[in-house]
């Protein structure tokens, strides 16, 4: 087990980089992105609003980091976790700018995500836990893993929301998705390891994610889960006016006149 102390956070994990991985092995996604969206991060704001502490976020194949240092810069307590040291070797992104945020692992072997409190190290929990088009990269018998890890880091009223990709991408002869099941069976296999889906959150995020088919990741679906159904947070109020804004925002419409204006 090795352990990599970063200033206010600490990962103990069992490899230090997901060896075997298509994606350590040929970079390709984990060389080039660093994803964000602005407005996905006010949506678990508003979800969480009852809570008095700082949002604890963690983003498991978190690429650049974008979306780590995005909640970082908001007062969350972030923490992004990698599977290939590639960002990391060549200080790309928010790799050279948060480094104590983002780490190495295997995510589908044993870890634990740490912070100073108090002189003293304390196992954390998080609020939202999220995976960017991830889960089709890992071979099957690497979910149950990933799972456990989930549900060792999971608030009992936490979130894990992700994208998944449902085609084959083939980079220069390889296939880096390993996993290639429609929604309904990914449902089914994390209900089967306690992993539980909540469809009116997806609704209440229409579409403002991370990644998407509106953004940078076609032919995907969401997923929104909770470990504990009678503990999940609830759909906050959403606006009519919210709605419209969601339903414009990221669309194609919306990326041709942001182009022409040369605005996000």
């Amino acid at each position: 087990m090795q352990i990599e102390n970063q200033h206010k956070f600490v990962l103990e994990a069992e490899s230090r980089i997901a060896y075997e991985s298509l994606d350590h092995l040929h970079p390709w996604g984990t060389a080039r992105d660093n994803s964000t969206n602005r407005r996905f991060n006010e949506k678990i704001y508003k979800i969480f609003s009852f809570n008095k502490e700082p949002l604890r976020v963690m983003d498991m194949g978190c690429s650049g980091g974008g979306f780590v240092r995005s909640c970082h810069d908001d007062g969350c307590e972030a923490v992004g976790l990698e599977g290939s040291d590639y960002s990391f070797r060549m200080k790309r992104a928010e790799w050279k700018t948060i480094p104590g945020n983002l780490f190495t692992c295997d995510i589908t072997k044993h870890f634990q995500v740490s912070k100073l409190v108090n002189n003293s190290y304390v196992n954390m929990k998080f609020h939202v836990i999220t995976c960017w088009e991830v889960m089709e990269h890992l071979e099957i018998p690497g979910i149950e893993g990933l799972c456990k890890n989930v549900l060792n880091h999971l608030e009992d009223e936490g979130i894990w929301v992700m994208s998944i990709c449902y085609v084959d991408d083939i980079i220069n002869g390889v296939n880096l998705h390993r996993t290639v099941k429609q929604k309904d069976w990914w449902v089914e296999k994390f209900n089967s390891l306690g992993l539980y889906h909540l469809p009116q959150l997806e609704n209440y995020f229409h579409q403002q994610y991370i990644r998407g088919n509106r953004y940078a990741a076609p032919n995907s679906f969401h997923l929104v889960l909770t470990k504990n159904k009678s503990k999940a947070p609830q759909v906050p109020p959403y606006k009519m006016s919210e709605r419209l804004y969601d339903a414009w925002r990221g669309s194609a419409l919306h990326r041709i006149i942001s182009r022409a204006l040369e605005i996000k």
